[in-house]
């Protein structure tokens, strides 16, 4: 264990809670809290989004996937009795992420899957994996927000000019009401398990690497979790979320509000932007403590930063010309992606598809189909993809 950095993070934290408790309120700070937690989770069971599609479509390890699918099911019961009773810690009237689908849906995720594996990380994995010590990851952020920046200036154009359908809810626009959307996505994540099983028996694919581990109680604050584990935490905590401040979580929309708030202090107007209308242009005049989703951002990359001093892992190293160069790439293609998609692995994948939204399924097909072209890509910059014959994944 790491014990100087353990206390840094600690104070850290501690320091950010009460800055953000005075500045906006304590709602705010339980979401900081929160976004702790996530860091946590996400760094001790290295639960990876990005690794989880490169696996399955290069090899055929399911693994990755079938987490995601219990972590689905998990969400979806919780959801579906948060916004069927309208249950809430706070008053907040519960709203899932149910977004509309069109061009900019199609476009945004076929982008967002192929930058995330150019970039090593999607949009909870870049937080934590710079939290935990992944030097690259600085480029990948940085450039995830200038992408985020320039989707922004765009927004207009995707919304207004591409033909698109409106929001589609499983469970409110089909009527079938949020016990029969339950019903059939609890379905259709028995059969994509199902599916994964077959998969796997057909091709035998190498497993993942064992993570760095400890025994007994131990495991609980230092790791490794097992993704399955995981999984539930991480279902359990977006429910929260959406509890506390009416809706679920979500990570880039705060990527744009940064770069949005760089730009206006640069000069630039960007209050004018089609994105930033209505309560996102009031955001960029206020305390970015007082935007939710920035402060559970700063949670997980703390909550990363300290589970790793518990581990003895935090250890940074350097960026070679070739991953800096995919990073770059990949954080400018996931920050332009998210915003056409209306989210990113997280709010359009995860939160979409509990919230029983078409688009987060359609998120998930196009994220997959952009990881298989990456496959393609990524050795140009020098990175390697799972081959069949490893020993591990």
């Amino acid at each position: 264990m790491q014990t100087p950095l353990v206390i840094i993070g600690v104070l850290a934290a501690l320091s950010l809670l009460a800055l953000t408790v005075h500045t906006a309120n304590w709602t705010q700070g339980i979401l900081f809290i929160v976004g702790l937690l996530l860091g946590c989770a996400l760094l001790y069971a290295r639960f990876g989004f990005t690794s989880a599609f490169r696996r399955l479509v290069s090899v055929g390890n399911v693994q990755g996937l079938q987490a995601h699918m219990l972590m689905l099911a998990a969400a979806s019961v919780l959801f579906a009795i948060i916004l069927s009773t309208g249950f809430s810690f706070t008053g907040a009237q519960p709203a899932g992420n149910v977004s509309p689908v069109g061009v900019s849906l199609l476009v945004g995720a076929f982008l967002f899957g192929i930058g995330m594996q150019l970039g090593n990380g999607c949009a909870s994995g870049t937080l934590y994996s710079l939290g935990g010590g992944s030097s690259s990851m600085i480029l990948t952020l940085l450039s995830f927000i200038v992408g985020s920046v320039i989707g922004a200036y765009h927004f207009a154009f995707w919304m207004e000019e591409m033909p698109s359908l409106p929001p589609i809810s499983l469970a409110e626009s089909t009527g079938l009401g949020f016990a029969g959307a339950l019903a059939v996505q609890l379905g259709l994540f028995a059969l994509i398990y199902w599916i994964t099983v077959q998969i796997a028996k057909k091709k035998n694919p190498p497993m993942m690497k064992p993570l760095p581990t400890t025994t007994g109680w131990k495991k609980v604050i230092r790791g490794s979790w097992p993704l399955f584990a995981a999984a539930i935490v991480l279902a359990l905590l977006n429910a929260l979320v959406l509890a506390i401040r009416g809706t679920p979580w979500g990570i880039t929309s705060a990527f744009a509000l940064w770069g949005g708030k760089a730009m206006m202090a640069a000069g630039v107007d960007v209050s004018s932007w089609g994105y930033f209308a209505g309560p996102k242009g009031a955001a960029l005049t206020q305390s970015v403590l007082t935007d939710s989703t920035s402060v559970m951002n700063f949670g997980i990359m703390i909550g990363a930063f300290i589970s790793a001093a518990f581990q003895g892992t935090f250890k940074p190293g350097k960026i070679k010309p070739g991953v800096a160069g995919a990073a770059i790439a990949g954080g400018l293609l996931m920050g332009y992606g998210a915003r056409l998609a209306f989210g990113c692995n997280i709010g359009a994948y995860f939160s979409g598809i509990a919230s029983f939204s078409l688009h987060g399924w359609i998120w998930a097909l196009m994220a997959m189909l952009g990881t298989g072209l990456a496959l393609f890509i990524r050795p140009l910059f020098g990175l390697k993809n799972p081959k069949s014959n490893d020993s591990v994944c």
